[in-house]
């Protein structure tokens, strides 16, 4: 068993309490960040002349070496080690001697395994973001191939008003478009470097902290070596955002998995993206809308779990902190996973547009315009609305729309009708017609998508400077 603190003990430790007390089976995810912070570290110690440029440059190259040895396969980490803090300074002190046993100077295991999940969770900020972007596009491609895509708009499941594929999508546009803005701020609020914090009240080695900030791609170094250690608020604000992200595709889901039922008909939902079942050869199933929507629990799980891991801890470093690591690995690979699926079925759907324009005239979709024409014609509202809620009710009984009645059956319930009725509940009448902003009307809808052309260009112009920061 490695350990780096096993000085004051005088006898080992049982074996079930290391095996419980280690992480090294999760946070050995972390080696590249966990390398990277050392190399940057041993750098800063050389510059301030606290270890001398000889012993920095060999563990530079043990480093270096280190992480070859690991991308190649050379070396496997084992659980023979506590954490990948004591794999990374075991191994280095083997391959150079005693100049390893000096790369933890001015350093805590605290302040260094805060470093190493800021820099990988930065890193899966910026994917979240980039895979955010990706979907944003098709949903904006989508909308612009769809403004003439008539479908009905639904409350409580029900046939509601007239819309457009377009306008639909856009709704989600703006969901997804809120989620990037939240990784966003979340970004800037954490990319801040605990490193030099120490265990929680810094240290007596003139440490150049602003430096080390700068050369692992921070804005700065954090304001308070407490917090510091013991801030794991990042983690919560992107499982937060995750779960937002992770309700959003469930709710698309859900949509994809109602319109794809027979009952429904809308689309078809591309072979790639579905399975068939193990006794009935008819069937085709929505498995990836279904089980994006089964993982969005698994995800909220991980953000209560570490909310409540969180809530009683007092300051500064409470082992009940490593708590952090596994589930938060687990949604991050699930939101970015479900991310990654999702835009490829969505891309590949067919819209079924004939069978969705023809269940938006089946369920009186045009009832508020056709009150809307009589209010034209000199009806006062409330009246008019008697009038279509009387003609909904005699089409009910006799099976058709109300675009299918006579002149003559509308004039028996209102003389007020004439023949601009029926191009005034035209589903392409209801829905021109509609052109306040955000309205499912042509012209609003080239409004909304120009609109989502310019935050996408922003979007990607943001990531472009954020990944020219990195390579400063």
């Amino acid at each position: 068993m490695a350990q780096l603190w096993g000085g004051r003990f005088e006898k080992e430790t049982d074996e079930l309490v290391y095996a419980f007390n280690a992480s090294i089976s999760f946070d050995k995810k972390l080696y590249k960040q966990d390398i990277a912070g050392s190399k940057v570290h041993a750098r800063m110690l050389a510059k301030q002349g606290i270890i001398t440029a000889e012993d920095e440059k060999a563990i530079q190259l043990g480093l270096d070496s280190i992480l070859d040895d690991i991308e190649y396969g050379n070396i496997e980490i084992t659980d023979e080690y506590e954490d990948i803090h004591s794999f990374v300074e075991a191994n280095l002190t083997e391959r150079i001697g005693e100049a390893g046993k000096k790369l933890h100077t001015g350093r805590s295991r605290n302040d260094q395994v805060a470093l190493d999940m800021r820099m990988y969770t930065r890193d899966k900020v910026l994917e979240t973001r980039g895979l955010i972007i990706q979907l944003l596009g098709t949903l904006d491609d989508l909308m612009e191939k769809h403004i003439e895509t008539y479908m009905p708009g639904f409350t409580h499941l029900q046939k509601a008003q007239p819309v457009t594929l377009a306008h639909h999508l856009g709704a989600y546009f703006e969901m997804f478009k809120r989620d990037y803005q939240r990784l966003y701020d979340i970004f800037d609020r954490m990319n801040f470097c605990p490193l030099g914090a120490g265990a929680l009240a810094g240290t007596t080695y003139p440490l150049d902290r602003k430096y080390t900030a700068k050369a692992l791609g921070f804005y700065g170094p954090t304001l308070n070596s407490m917090d510091s250690v013991s801030d794991r608020d990042y983690l919560i604000e992107y499982l937060a955002a995750a779960s937002t992200i992770m309700m959003h595709l469930s709710r698309f889901c859900e949509e994809i998995i109602i319109w794809n039922s027979n009952e429904y008909r809308y689309i078809e939902i591309d072979d790639a993206f579905s399975t068939g079942s193990s006794i009935m050869p008819q069937k085709k199933n929505p498995d990836i809308a279904e089980l994006i929507r089964g993982k969005t629990g698994r995800v909220y799980g991980a953000l209560m779990s570490l909310l409540t891991t969180m809530k009683g801890i007092p300051l500064a470093y409470n082992k009940d902190m490593q708590e952090d690591k596994e589930l938060v690995f687990d949604a991050m690979d699930t939101v970015n996973g479900c991310l990654v699926l999702f835009n490829g079925m969505i891309k590949s759907i067919k819209f079924n547009k004939d069978i969705m324009a023809a269940s938006a005239m089946n369920g009186f979709t045009n009832a508020t315009d056709a009150a809307d024409y009589l209010v034209g014609r000199g009806v006062p509202f409330r009246d008019a609305h008697g009038i279509i809620g009387r003609l909904v009710l005699y089409c009910i009984d006799k099976k058709c729309s109300l675009d299918e009645l006579s002149l003559d059956e509308l004039r028996e319930i209102s003389p007020k009708f004439d023949e601009g009725v029926y191009d005034a509940i035209s589903l392409k009448t209801c829905v021109k017609r509609r052109l306040t902003m955000g309205a499912p009307g042509r012209r609003a809808m080239e409004e909304e998508i120009l609109s989502c052309r310019e935050f996408l260009k922003k979007a990607k112009e943001a990531e472009n400077e954020i990944n020219s920061f990195f390579n400063e």
